[in-house]
């Protein structure tokens, strides 16, 4: 009777991190370029209650009796489906049509990845610098800083659907700047590592990032300017979800509960 107790409350501990999850999904509605997180479940190990034997007659029996002892969570997964792209008319806010990121430069010097492209001109060293809305700056495909001179026009820059920044010439046409974003995709994006605020972090199960423009026989992430990538989360799907996720926690509860009668009544059986 223990076995189904314990049994029934890993079930409701899955259950709850999977509450956990949907609630995350909806919190993050509206947050620029956030990627629906799924929570995924695998069996826990199998007690042999009796191996194959043979019957009190001598016949085999193939099937042996195996209970199982509950469930836990294996992952939680992000999916990285294109979520819908929402026009702003800022110049500086740009939305990637595709599987690629951009790279900015963390605090410590180390290269995050995000697909939020809602950016600002910050001042630096030199002159001013394009980066994310924390400061941080947004790398091209040399791993630089993107740097303007303090006189630049900043409100006539344009990009290309490659990344590449043009600025005004003397007849006021966009001309080409020689400076393209860098944007890299990862073999298996849901290996990234979550480091919050819309970063990402490449870890052994992602793969090293590569840069698109080196990648051959690829359909190539395209820019849009003015627009910003809203999130993919899908309000009735997750409400579903929800109520799936409750009804389950239910369940196991009732199970907990029907094993707790039945010892009780085990205890007080009488000869």
């Amino acid at each position: 009777m223990m076995r189904s107790l314990w049994t029934a409350a890993s079930g409701m501990k899955t259950q709850q991190t999977n509450v956990d999850v949907i609630s995350n999904n909806l919190a993050n509605v509206n947050t620029t370029a956030y990627k629906a997180e799924t929570a995924e479940f695998k069996s826990l190990l199998y007690q042999t209650i009796q191996t194959e034997t043979t019957s009190a007659n001598g016949e085999n029996k193939p099937i042996g009796a195996q209970v199982g002892l509950g469930v836990r969570n294996s992952s939680i997964t992000s999916k990285f489906t294109q979520g819908n792209l929402n026009s702003t008319g800022n110049t500086l806010d740009f939305a990637i049509d595709g599987d690629g990121f951009f790279q900015v430069m963390d605090v410590d010097g180390s290269t995050c990845y995000t697909r939020t492209g809602s950016f600002q001109i910050t001042k630096a060293i030199g002159g001013v610098m394009l980066a994310d809305r924390e400061g941080r700056p947004v790398l091209d495909v040399n791993g630089e800083e993107i740097m303007f001179s303090e006189n630049s026009d900043l409100s006539k820059m344009t990009i290309s659907v490659t990344g590449e920044i043009c600025m005004p010439d003397e007849t006021n046409n966009p001309a080409p700047t020689g400076i393209v974003l860098g944007i890299v995709r990862f073999s298996n994006p849901a290996g990234l590592e979550k480091a919050g605020s819309g970063l990402y972090e490449a870890t052994e199960a992602s793969g090293e990032p590569t840069l698109e423009s080196d990648m051959a026989g690829i359909k190539r992430s395209t820019l849009m300017q003015g627009y910003i990538e809203g999130s993919n989360v899908q309000v009735v799907d997750e409400m579903v979800n929800l109520i799936v996720a409750q009804r389950a926690y239910e369940m196991n509860s009732k199970a907990i509960q029907a094993a707790d009668e039945m010892m009780g009544q085990a205890n007080t059986l009488r000869r």
